[in-house]
């Protein structure tokens, strides 16, 4: 039986010497991604013929290597989970205990805070030095990582590829599993809708632990035989400078990083805002997605950039399902119609989804599979409506569920964290409306008797334990949390605790 390559390799080795990615380290062909990927298979095999859907986490900087390391897991049969960059000990810990990593990878940088929780865990650790010594050469045709040995084509489309955890309302982050069959029905469906091509060229500005940045950007472009620019993380100056370069077709981002530019935009000289607003007229496509788009922003941008920017809908389940058309009216405050291959039905106001995309289950957590399905429909938990052929969403069914700045985050998970702090003796967690980020994270707690607690101290306390953006940014101490009847507290009280002033009226001039 001839070895066979994950679909999204296969395609990627088609494409030899042009370039794939441009990061910090230089500029990196798909042949070179292609042989360092086998090199990285080659080790995490050591002899083995298949890893049999071991779970390998990974802590790298987004660019080559991270690819590199995501594809050589999948061409020695691994599940990928990417592990977040912005996240403390603590919550690593969680995700490699319940994810029952057995290797663990990271880049120099990372390798020192990782390397401790792989020998806590008992996994085997790599940096990715060790796994590639020369990542950018090509290896010699009769390395043996060229020969490995993988499964029946058929066989290898239904295995697990790629865990991304995301919080549900359980309090704890779920890990959603996805085959590769569910990843290549994905990126087969935006490839179609979004008309991605070899000539286009985009660039990353987003975190690699969610599907926005790994699907809509990583795995399209990749697919297409795209240049793919990978910043490290998201910076303001270095975004404009590349949307103002002329060379990019295609620009995906959060409304908080959307934010972010308008506001260095406006902050600009008269030349640089002239230099900005050009460059984006020579893309093609801007998008927006992970978070409600505010139309004050979308108004904006179109001012600045030329684009009415295109908004669509996914989930971590699903990958995208829902989006405006690339050519034709795009609606504000609309996610569109159904994606090629995606079906779409509202019962009782609640969106449902089926597909060959959707994901496979919640990694050991067979209860919440079963509960996330009805009749073969995947149950969003987001309320909608449709509106002359488009859909409109309406928010959350649960109002534990928050969205900062394109993360979707339990409220129930924080409280948990928090409750421990020794100030603490009740809190709740809720999202108030935030201009940048879409939602801010707010405490309202009840302390222990003749304790203190400011929000700068609780802020300290939690960077260790939570990631940033999980971290409230405003305390309120109360002397009882507002309770109903039943002794559940009542969020939409809490959340008028944060309510900002309205600002005075200017006097007419």
């Amino acid at each position: 039986m001839l070895p066979v390559l994950p679909p999204l390799v296969a395609r990627a080795s088609a494409y030899g010497s042009g370039t794939a990615i441009i990061d910090s380290k230089g500029r990196h062909t798909y042949e070179e991604l292609c042989s360092a990927s086998a090199g990285i298979a080659a080790h995490l095999l050591d002899d083995r013929e298949d890893l049999n859907e071991a779970r390998v986490a990974f802590l790298v900087t987004p660019g080559f290597e991270y690819v590199a390391v995501q594809w050589g897991v999948w061409r020695a049969g691994g599940i990928a989970v990417p592990l977040p960059m912005s996240h403390p000990p603590a919550e690593l810990e969680y995700l490699i205990r319940d994810s029952d990593a057995s290797i663990l990878i990271a880049d120099a940088a990372h390798a020192p805070s990782l390397e401790p929780l792989a020998q806590a865990a008992s996994a085997r650790f790599y940096t990715f030095s060790n796994l590639t010594p020369e990542p950018t050469k090509p290896l010699h045709p009769s390395h043996p990582s060229h020969l490995l040995h993988l499964l029946h084509p058929s066989h290898l489309l239904n295995r697990r590829a790629l865990i991304v955890y995301t919080s549900g309302t359980t309090g704890r982050p779920k890990g959603v599993v996805t085959t590769h069959a569910n990843l290549t029905a994905q990126i087969e469906s935006l490839i179609e809708a979004w008309a991605w091509t070899a000539a286009d060229r985009t660039v990353l500005v987003l975190p690699l632990h969610h599907v926005h940045g790994i699907l809509n950007i990583v795995c399209c472009a990749l697919w297409s035989g795209a240049v793919l620019e990978m910043l490290p993380k998201f910076d303001c100056e270095a975004t404009w400078d590349r949307l103002a370069s002329n060379e990019l077709t295609v620009f995906s981002a959060v409304p908080t990083i959307y934010h972010r530019l308008i506001r260095s935009w406006e902050t600009a000289d008269a030349g640089a805002q002239q230099s900005r607003s050009r460059g984006c007229r020579s893309l093609r496509l801007m998008m927006s997605g992970s978070a409600a788009l505010p139309r004050t922003m979308l108004d904006r941008w179109r001012e600045i950039s030329g684009h009415v920017l295109l908004e669509r809908y996914g989930m971590t389940e699903v990958g995208m399902a829902l989006a405006n058309p690339l050519h034709g009216e795009r609606r504000p405050g609309y996610v569109g119609q159904p994606l090629p291959g995606v079906s779409a039905r509202l019962v009782d106001g609640e969106l449902q989804l089926k597909g060959p995309g959707v994901f496979a289950e919640y990694w050991r957590q067979p209860d919440s599979t079963r509960e996330a399905f009805v009749d073969g429909w995947f149950r969003t938990g987001d309320a909608a409506v449709v509106e002359d052929g488009a859909y409109r969403l309406l928010g959350r069914s649960s109002v534990d569920i928050l969205k900062i700045g394109g993360h979707k985050i339990s409220a129930l998970e924080i409280e948990e964290v928090l409750r421990t702090h020794p100030a603490i003796a009740e809190c709740v967690v809720v999202g108030v409306e935030d201009e940048e980020w879409g939602q801010r994270v707010c405490c309202a707690a009840e302390l222990r008797p003749d304790v203190g607690l400011k929000l700068e101290e609780l802020k300290e306390w939690a960077s260790t334990r939570l990631a940033p953006y999980k971290i409230p940014r405003d305390l309120a101490c109360v002397s009882q949390l507002p309770r109903n009847a039943m002794g559940k507290v009542v969020k939409p009280e809490v959340a008028a605790l944060f309510a900002r002033p309205a600002q005075p009226a200017r006097p007419a001039s």
